[in-house]
């Protein structure tokens, strides 16, 4: 996990990683989250009822202080999560007594993108990782805050499909096969279900797999890189410049992984 104090400590800033949790939200907190992966397993918010959850990427929830959130998953999904404490909270946000979320919040996953590039860089530029991290705050306002009511069952088998032939060369018109409309409909439904377009969350899939090697193995990159769908090592070498800001080299170096 990576963590970062800011604000004089007022904000906590965290990177929870892909891996099984099982975790009690502090309610001292108020907490603003957004998924980066698709999450899978049981919370109970306020309440001693646990209920499954499947969540997409893109999801901006936020929890006030006082209200219990509990969360666990055998697989978990990297997760970011700003941890406000309460003057901060009331002075930014609106006075709230219950759990609140909106999916396909593209502008909070790029803002979360952001944030986490930030985080992993080498050299952390803390004016930049401020000032980004209230964009968020921002976003969490009730202006902003406009739950969407779509129909998720109908792409879970899409994202399925993603997740278990990453490594293949997907095509729209396979993943519109599978929704059961054609390509165009696929491509506006995925994108403001999931906050993101196909193409993209197969490459973040990608990078998850990617980064996962690079910590636990000593494999080449060019074996991982061909190993998680990537045509070849300059191809996810781009894409870790593009979305993390930081090569795959630079990134071996950083996580401590084999060499």
């Amino acid at each position: 996990m990576l963590s970062r104090d800011i604000l004089d400590g007022a904000v906590c800033i965290q990177l929870l990683p892909r891996a099984a949790y099982s975790a009690h939200d502090p309610a001292q907190w108020h907490t603003l989250g957004v998924t980066l992966e698709r999450q899978k397993g049981v919370h109970a918010i306020n309440s001693d009822r646990r209920v499954d959850f499947d969540t997409f990427p893109g999801v901006l929830a936020q929890a006030p202080i006082g209200v219990d959130v509990f969360s666990e998953s055998m697989s978990g999904g990297e997760y970011l999560v700003l941890r406000m404490d309460r003057h901060f909270a009331n002075c930014h946000l609106p006075m709230l007594d219950h759990r609140i979320q909106s999916a396909g919040n593209i502008r909070a996953l790029r803002v979360a993108q952001k944030i986490r590039r930030a985080l992993i860089s080498p050299q952390v530029d803390h004016l930049s990782l401020e000032q980004t991290a209230m964009s968020l705050v921002e976003l969490a306002r009730p202006a902003h805050d406009r739950p969407q009511r779509l129909k998720w069952n109908a792409l879970k088998p899409v994202l399925d499909q993603i997740s278990e032939l990453y490594r293949q060369p997907l095509t729209l018109e396979q993943l519109a096969a599978t929704y059961g409309c054609n390509a165009l409909r696929l491509l506006r439904d995925f994108t403001r279900a999931v906050g993101t377009t196909p193409h993209a969350y197969l490459i973040e899939i990608r990078l998850q797999a990617a980064r996962h090697l690079i910590e636990k193995t000593d494999l080449p990159l060019a074996i991982i890189a061909l190993e998680v769908g990537f045509a070849h090592q300059s191809h996810m070498g781009s894409a870790f410049r593009q979305h993390l800001d930081i090569t795959p080299g630079d990134y071996r170096r950083r996580s401590g992984s084999p060499a």
